[in-house]
């Protein structure tokens, strides 16, 4: 089986992020995609982050009745940060069966070779680049990546994060359910 893996802080999860996902399980030979929920990215600060098991909820909420997706925790039990590298080591041992893509965004993928042991993740490892606005793919053409010209749009988790905090509506940011729990328990307020 394929599998893509979406990693992400999902801080929170919205339609931009949905809509990526649908779109890759429509349109290549994945099989099903793993959001897998980072408890701590070692390239972004993690004082602004929920913690990690309500993000996994919220990402769970949204993905609910869909079953080409799966919410992972994968990474809560592994050392923290969460390097990209040890995550698929680990589960390349617990599913040899499985076949690993990683989804990730072109502004990611320019920067690949800042990430830990990034060599041995572009040997092994095949990976599906959307295209951020801004941020052309300008990558080695010993990565094997297929673009993926998947609907963007200009939805951010801190701009989520931002019209909570001023009191502003997220409707249609992220699924009904995402926002009615975000409301209910007042995370990111």
């Amino acid at each position: 089986m394929k599998i893509g893996l979406y990693f992400g802080s999902f801080n929170p999860i919205h339609i931009g992020h949905l809509i990526i996902a649908s779109y890759i399980a429509n349109s290549t030979d994945v099989q099903k995609i793993w959001f897998v929920v980072s408890p701590q990215n070692p390239h972004k600060p993690s004082s602004s982050l929920l913690n990690e098991y309500q993000r996994l909820h919220l990402v769970n909420l949204a993905i609910e009745g869909d079953d080409r997706f799966k919410a992972s925790n994968i990474e809560f039990t592994l050392p923290k940060p969460s390097y990209t590298i040890d995550t698929l080591t680990y589960l390349q041992e617990k599913y040899p069966h499985y076949e690993f893509d990683i989804i990730i965004g072109s502004d990611s993928i320019n920067n690949l070779h800042n990430w830990k042991n990034y060599e041995q993740l572009i040997k092994n490892y095949s990976f599906l680049v959307y295209e951020r606005p801004g941020f052309a793919p300008n990558f080695s053409t010993e990565i094997k990546a297929t673009i993926i010209k998947a609907p963007m749009l200009d939805i951010s988790s801190t701009q989520i994060r931002n019209y909570i905090k001023s009191s502003k509506s997220i409707s249609y940011l992220t699924t009904k359910a995402v926002e009615e729990e975000i409301i209910r328990y007042g995370y990111y307020k």
